[in-house]
């Protein structure tokens, strides 16, 4: 998966990108901001194997860098 060891599920239902514990707030927001631009990169077989859909990686990339 190239890169993209920091993208975890939570369970099926509840599926989030979470940042490496111990950030502070410039770095979360950084940190954010180049996942959700890896996951914009994702192809479809790419997302499948995570268990994301197309819909889902619209809605989680399009998220600024301020929110969860």
């Amino acid at each position: 998966m190239n890169g993209f060891t920091d993208i975890r599920l939570l369970s099926a239902q509840q599926q989030t990108l979470h940042a490496p514990a111990g950030l502070g707030r410039w770095s979360l927001f950084w940190h954010r901001w180049t996942t959700r631009q890896h996951l914009q990169a994702l192809s479809a077989q790419q997302l499948a194997d995570v268990g994301l859909t197309v819909q889902q990686q619209r809605m989680e990339g399009m998220k600024p860098f301020w929110r969860t």
